[in-house]
């Protein structure tokens, strides 16, 4: 009861959490580096420090609405959602709804998977279980905008089948994670 290796690590990191530690300073002191670098390779070949930082700034334009959205996101589950309620829907009485809400949130996100991270450490630290945040990681490979293109290059029957592969897929590893997470006790 509580005590596989999830329930453990959790406890010693959330002691952790609260015990007084050093600012992480690893953003600041590698844009310092990236500043102090492009600098430097301005005055050897300066066409070539635009077409990077342009290149950069192209990636950031594309990754900010999502960013934006993900923060929105947090924002929404800090404010109105409490640990009940994530329990509710995500944690181990949450049955079937529980599954289909991971697996459609899979398939609605977009953008790269790291975005999500802080997210669903959010809702982990909440009571959700770790098979739904696996299933919803593993459906996040059916895109939706890619499925039009899909389907003309490879027919609607393939693509449905794929479709439905990937989903049970994520539904097995979820299952497959939280049983590894109920039979595991460590030596203590």
């Amino acid at each position: 009861m509580g005590n596989s290796i999830y329930t453990q690590l959790y406890r010693k990191s959330f002691y952790m959490s609260n015990k007084k530690q050093p600012k992480n300073r690893s953003g600041i002191v590698m844009f310092g580096i990236v500043s102090i670098l492009y600098t430097i390779l301005y005055f050897y070949n300066s066409e070539k420090v635009f077409i990077s930082f342009k290149a950069s700034l192209d990636v950031l334009k594309m990754i900010a609405p999502i960013l934006l959205i993900v923060f929105f996101l947090m924002a929404l589950l800090n404010t109105f959602f409490n640990e009940k309620s994530i329990t509710k829907h995500l944690g181990k009485e949450s049955g079937f709804k529980g599954w289909f809400i991971a697996l459609l949130g899979g398939i609605l996100s977009h953008g790269p998977g790291y975005i999500w991270y802080p997210m669903l450490q959010e809702l982990r630290k909440k009571g959700a279980l770790d098979g739904l945040i696996v299933a919803f990681l593993y459906a996040r490979s059916i895109k939706l905008p890619w499925l039009p293109l899909m389907v003309s290059y490879f027919g609607l029957d393939f693509t449905i089948v794929l479709s439905i592969y990937v989903i049970l897929g994520a539904s097995i590893q979820g299952l497959i994670t939280n049983k590894f997470e109920k039979s595991y006790t460590p030596k203590t």
